[in-house]
């Protein structure tokens, strides 16, 4: 990956959202985008199936880019709301792979008893150790998830039943 690249795409991001920049981006929201940041995802997976199926990676590549710039587009929200940034986003997601995989990079973690952690389940455990409360939010984004495709799959014309699908 070209790092200028992602580097360029973050500052189209962060003048989209500037005071010059897009209407449209200035008011966006955290909340505001939740449907494009799912309908994104769901359209990665279509484009790995298409790739699958024809070998052809143009629209996985697209995709893919489309939610990266989700990505982008709530890291620069929430740096403008004094929160984290982007980079704050890639070293928590480059710190949690290094701490899950310690038999790739480092000596595994150890537990309470001193022993160590080398299951990935357990070590998300020990990450998780007071935050557990976090899981309970999980249930209702995943029915807030399927109430978004399936707007997402009306506002295209799709039906959304098995056989539609």
């Amino acid at each position: 990956m070209n790092q200028d690249e992602v580097t360029r795409l973050q500052n189209i991001v962060k003048k989209l959202q500037a005071e010059d920049g897009c209407p449209w981006d200035r008011v966006q929201t955290h909340e505001s985008i939740k449907a494009g940041c799912i309908e994104e995802a769901c359209e990665v997976l279509a484009g790995i199936n298409i790739l699958t199926e024809t070998g052809k990676a143009d629209n996985l590549k697209e995709e893919l880019g489309d939610l990266l710039l989700q990505v982008i587009f709530h890291a620069n929200l929430a740096e403008k709301e004094g929160l984290f940034n982007l980079q704050d986003v890639a070293q928590a997601a480059a710190d949690k792979m290094v701490r899950r995989h310690p038999h790739v990079f480092h000596d595994p973690m150890r537990g309470k008893d001193g022993q160590p952690v080398t299951d990935w389940g357990e070590i998300k455990k020990l990450e998780k150790e007071g935050r557990e409360w976090e899981e309970d939010y999980l249930p209702g984004a995943l029915v807030e998830g399927r109430e978004l495709i399936n707007k997402a799959a009306k506002r295209k014309g799709l039906s959304m039943t098995p056989e539609g699908v």
